[in-house]
């Protein structure tokens, strides 16, 4: 009996000492995860006011300060209100949020009917093709052009066919269900954000900085499928964090949906397995293998529905290609020229031939991949490429404004201050996630703002080596949002939150 019982207690000590080092390992991951994300966060203010000073700070000094000055005032007031009512009326916080939700789709409406209906560029792409495949047009002629390329576009076109189909050939019908997806956006900011910190003061900051930020919802004009993919994703988050069986049958679907609309599936579906790995795996310094295998049913559903619906594309005869990508080497050809800082230029689309085949392209691109790839090795230009890339993609202008169209029916100088005011609610948000990223350091969160901030960190990685363009941070900017949300927080408190 005493050997028995010695044993049982060293068991027991094994067991308690084996969940301390778990739970050591956890919190060792943890800070540096807030430590890439700080070093990040760093790198894009200092990229900001790099561009900042370059490009505003000594021109227009009346305007452009006067108007930084003011916003900055108008948060800061605006922000003392919110965070001075009492958060302990359930009624009353949810009237406050509708309110704010209200005056978000009011001003975005307005935006809708003030810009013009022009659509531009890739958005062009799927509402000007409606109308000839309403009446048997095919969706592209050869395979070299947009849609055979870019092939995993279709889902997107699919759902503005459904629209047209629904609503009539009326642009104004994508507009205003973007003002919607945008609205329904800032709501699961806001849940998401009391999911996280439990504090529903944070959250109406967090909807507060987003909804003031032309810079993210000037694209509503558009038929932009950035609005209903980030919409999609951010519901993913939140019913994963729910914990509970049908929310993680329905985050499958979720997406699934959102990976049709936006195809940038699978940075969000890594950060969810890192995720899962890294915090449901292990609970309390205990194995849990229950969480684990719920996460991976949502994948499995994903990737089962995703399959079936790039077959049905096929068996449409929408797109033979159904949702592939069939030109894999373009992105990384401009997303390592030195020259552009991996944006799109015109100097690089003119590697572009669409009546050429393929196979003729895919060479060239490839040659002039091999290019970049040896003069970035041989002047040793990696990090300096990297740096810029990041500057352009979160520090810089959206250019939402730009994709609009306003300058057709505006002076040059309206164009212009519209455009700067758009980029105030972008240095808003950058200013105040550096001091948020800083604060969760001291904060007590919820490990299910790791789902939020994984997936956001391997889409920054991702976008190192492939095409930028400061729009792409769309879906992303509510995660931004959360963190400057506890960022403004701090100027109203005196104890942690």
């Amino acid at each position: 009996m005493i050997e028995l019982k010695n044993i049982g207690y060293f068991e027991i000590f094994n067991i308690v000492r084996t969940g301390i080092s778990i739970l050591k390992i956890q919190n060792g991951i943890s800070k540096f995860i807030l430590g890439v994300l700080a070093i990040f966060t760093t790198l894009v203010l200092f990229k900001m006011s790099m561009f900042y000073y370059e490009n505003y700070a000594t021109v227009n000094r009346a305007f452009n300060w006067g108007s930084l000055l003011l916003a900055l005032v108008f948060v800061g007031v605006v922000g003392y209100f919110l965070v001075k009512i009492s958060d302990q009326n359930k009624k009353l916080n949810w009237a406050i949020l509708l309110v704010m939700l209200l005056v978000f789709m009011v001003v975005a409406t307005t935006w809708v009917l003030v810009v013009p209906k022009t659509q531009l560029s890739d958005f062009g792409n799927f509402w000007t093709r409606v109308p000839g495949l309403q009446h048997g047009a095919k969706l592209y002629e050869t395979d070299n052009d947009y849609f055979s390329r870019f092939a995993y576009q279709s889902g997107y076109m699919v759902y503005v066919l459904g629209v047209v189909k629904i609503f009539g050939y009326h642009i104004f019908a994508i507009q205003f269900l973007n003002v919607i997806y945008q609205a329904l956006i800032l709501l699961f900011t806001y849940l998401l954000t009391v999911k996280i910190f439990e504090n529903i003061k944070v959250a109406r900051l967090a909807v507060l900085l987003l909804m003031i930020d032309l810079d993210w919802f000037a694209l509503n004009s558009q038929a932009s499928n950035q609005y209903l993919g980030s919409l999609c994703y951010l519901l993913t988050f939140y019913l994963i964090m729910q914990d509970k069986l049908w929310a993680y049958i329905l985050s499958g679907v979720a997406l699934t949906i959102g990976c049709l609309i936006r195809p940038i599936g699978p940075v969000v579906v890594a950060g969810i397995v890192v995720f899962a790995i890294l915090y449901t795996m292990f609970e309390n310094g205990k194995f849990n293998y229950q969480k684990p295998l719920k996460i991976l049913l949502s994948l499995v559903i994903y990737l089962a529905l995703f399959s079936l619906a790039g077959w049905g594309i096929r068996a449409s005869g929408l797109n033979a290609y159904g949702l592939s990508n069939y030109d894999p080497e373009w992105k990384f050809v401009t997303g390592l020229n030195y020259q552009s800082n991996g944006t799109y230029s015109p100097d690089m689309d003119r590697l572009i031939d669409a009546s050429k085949p393929r196979k003729v392209m895919s060479k060239k691109e490839k040659a002039a991949l091999h290019q970049e790839i040896n003069y970035l090795n041989k002047n040793n230009k990696w990090l300096s490429l990297f740096i810029n890339k990041v500057g352009g993609l979160w520090s810089q202008r959206t250019m939402a404004t730009n994709f609009t169209g306003y300058s057709q029916n505006h002076s040059a100088k309206t164009v212009e201050r519209v455009d700067y005011l758009a980029y105030i609610g972008s240095i808003i948000l950058i200013i105040f996630s550096w001091i948020g990223s800083f604060s969760l350091f001291k904060t007590k969160f919820g490990n299910n703002l790791y789902l939020l901030l994984l997936p956001m960190l391997a889409f920054a990685a991702a976008q190192l080596l492939i095409e930028v363009q400061g729009r792409y941070r769309i879906e992303f900017l509510p995660v931004v949002a959360i963190l400057a949300g506890l960022g403004l927080y701090q100027f109203f408190i005196k104890k942690d939150v």
